[in-house]
């Protein structure tokens, strides 16, 4: 089957630097109400610091995203899956590396479950069912993985994705891959808080905007703005 890569046709059109705004924006996905994880962690008694890494699509939108939820601290644009030698965002888009367009997501587990993550991230982050690919974007990075940090996220992901599966929450199943994180590599300074600093960029308020609006209407109790 013939793949595109809408970024590659872009660039032959509008050249390397306006394609980076082009290709992160398209790449989005409509939200669904999905059921709360059957199993899940409870939230600690004390204050914490644990971190989990998702991909699903460019990271611009998924960063933005998880900038938004309550309990997470931090949310850095990255890349996971692959080498440090080709953790380069030039290299990367070439799908060859075996990275993964990543989020790092560090949040305080008595504020916010694993389980309630991966619940805003497969409702509203991103589209788990598309294969190797998001949108017009084919390829190997732009796939949808979990890079869990601890069995406990290993096994509540992997239940969670089961019982999406069975209760045929989408369409079709879901392609959500799940590894244990070797290395995650922070992307350039110019991707990191892209949706942020440029709300007014029309791709980003054509793509990426709405899912941090899908995130306040669907998840009222977890939506916070950046930093509160």
């Amino acid at each position: 089957m013939l793949k595109i890569n809408g970024r590659k046709i872009m660039e032959k059109i509008l050249g390397g630097a306006a394609v980076a705004t082009l290709a992160c924006g398209l790449a989005t996905a409509a939200p669904v109400t999905l059921p709360d994880p059957a199993l899940d962690a409870t939230l600690a008694q004390t204050k914490g610091s644990e971190t989990i890494i998702v991909a699903g699509g460019c990271f611009w939108g998924i960063q933005a995203v998880f900038q938004h939820v309550k309990g997470v601290t931090q949310a850095i644009s990255g890349y996971a899956g692959g080498e440090a030698s080709t953790a380069h965002y030039e290299t990367v888009s070439t799908g060859t590396t075996g990275h993964a367009e990543s989020v790092q997501i560090t949040y305080d587990p008595s504020q916010v479950t694993v389980g309630q993550l991966l619940k805003v991230f497969f409702s509203v982050a991103h589209n788990p069912t598309e294969l190797n690919y998001q949108g017009p974007d084919h390829g190997t990075q732009y796939r949808s993985e979990i890079f869990f940090t601890t069995p406990e996220q290993q096994k509540i992901a992997a239940a969670y994705i089961a019982q999406l599966d069975a209760a045929k929450a989408f369409n079709q199943p879901i392609v959500t891959k799940l590894e244990p994180l070797k290395a995650f590599y922070a992307a350039e300074d110019y991707h990191q808080n892209y949706a942020t600093l440029h709300p007014t960029n029309m791709y980003i308020a054509i793509n990426d905007a709405p899912k941090v609006a899908a995130l306040e209407k669907t998840f009222p109790q977890l939506y916070t703005k950046p930093n509160q």
